[in-house]
C-alpha cells in the first residue's frame, strides 16, 4: 500500500514531489500498488522508492530518475521512459510491453521475467543488466548497448538487434529465431551456464545453434544419423552471411 502522505504531495505536480525529495532525502518515497494510469511524471525524482505493483499504464515519466528504484510487478504497459535513468532499478517481473524505453539508463538494472514485447529500447544503456527468461519478441534493440548483459534464456523472436552492442553477454538457453543483427558487435558470447567452464562464439546465431547441439540429445541424434550418410560443411556462403548447411553424400 502507498503512503497517502507521500501521494498526496505527488497530487500537487512534479514540482513540489521533487522540491520534497530534495528536502527530505532520507525518506523512501512509497507509492507501492497506486494507480497512476496516464500520469504526466516526467522528470520526477523517484530514485530508490517503492513502486512495486504500481499501474503506470500510459504514463509518462520521461526523463524521470528511477535509480535504483523498485518496480517489480508493475505495470507499465505502453509507459513513456524516453531519457529515464532506470540504472540498477529492479524490474523484476514488470510489465513493459510496447514501453518506451528508448535512450533510458538501465545499466545494471533487473529485468528478470519481465515483459518486453514490442518494447522500444532504441539506443538504451543496458550494460551488465540482468534480463534471464525476459521475453524481448517483436523489441527494438537498435543501437542498443547490452555489453555484458545477463540474457539467460531470453526470448528475442523477431527482435531488432542492429548496431547494438552484444559484446560478452551470457546467452545460454537464448531464443533467437528471425532477429536482425546488421551491424551489431557480437564478440565473446557466452554459451554455457555459470558453472561451467566458458564457451565463447562471436554470433548470436551460432550461439543458440550450439545450445541446441549441446543440450538436446534427440538433436543429436539427428545430426548423428544425417552425417552418417553424408557430410556436412557449416558456415556461411552466401553475400548476406546467412548461417545454413551444404550436404553432400558420403562415397
Amino acid at each position: 500500500m502507498a503512503d497517502e502522505a507521500h501521494l498526496a504531495i505527488l497530487r500537487q505536480g512534479v514540482q513540489a514531489w521533487n522540491e520534497w525529495r530534495n528536502e527530505h532525502p532520507e525518506i523512501t518515497a512509497d507509492l507501492a500498488g497506486e494507480q497512476l494510469m496516464g500520469a504526466d511524471l516526467g522528470g520526477a525524482n523517484l530514485s530508490r522508492a517503492k513502486l512495486c505493483g504500481i499501474h503506470l499504464y500510459q504514463a509518462n515519466l520521461s526523463s524521470a530518475n528511477l535509480f535504483q528504484a523498485d518496480l517489480s510487478e508493475a505495470y507499465l504497459r505502453e509507459t513513456n521512459f524516453c531519457g529515464a535513468n532506470l540504472g540498477g532499478a529492479r524490474l523484476y517481473e514488470a510489465h513493459l510491453r510496447l514501453a518506451n524505453l528508448s535512450g533510458a539508463n538501465l545499466q545494471e538494472a533487473d529485468l528478470g521475467f519481465a515483459d518486453l514485447i514490442r518494447a522500444n529500447l532504441t539506443a538504451a544503456n543496458l550494460t551488465r543488466a540482468i534480463l534471464s527468461a525476459a521475453n524481448l519478441s517483436g523489441a527494438s534493440l537498435f543501437g542498443a548497448d547490452l555489453t555484458e548483459a545477463y540474457l539467460y534464456g531470453v526470448a528475442l523472436v523477431e527482435a531488432n538487434l542492429e548496431k547494438s552492442n552484444l559484446k560478452g553477454c551470457s546467452v545460454y538457453g537464448i531464443s533467437a529465431w528471425n532477429v536482425k543483427l546488421e551491424g551489431a558487435s557480437q564478440l565473446n558470447l557466452v554459451i554455457t551456464p555459470r558453472d561451467e567452464a566458458v564457451v565463447q562464439v562471436d554470433n548470436l546465431e551460432v550461439a543458440q545453434f550450439i545450445y541446441l547441439l549441446l543440450n538436446n540429445q534427440k538433436i543429436r541424434e539427428v545430426i548423428d544419423t544425417i552425417t552418417s550418410k553424408v557430410v556436412l560443411i557449416l558456415g556461411r556462403f552466401s553475400p548476406a552471411g546467412s548461417l545454413f548447411w551444404i550436404a553432400s553424400e558420403r562415397n
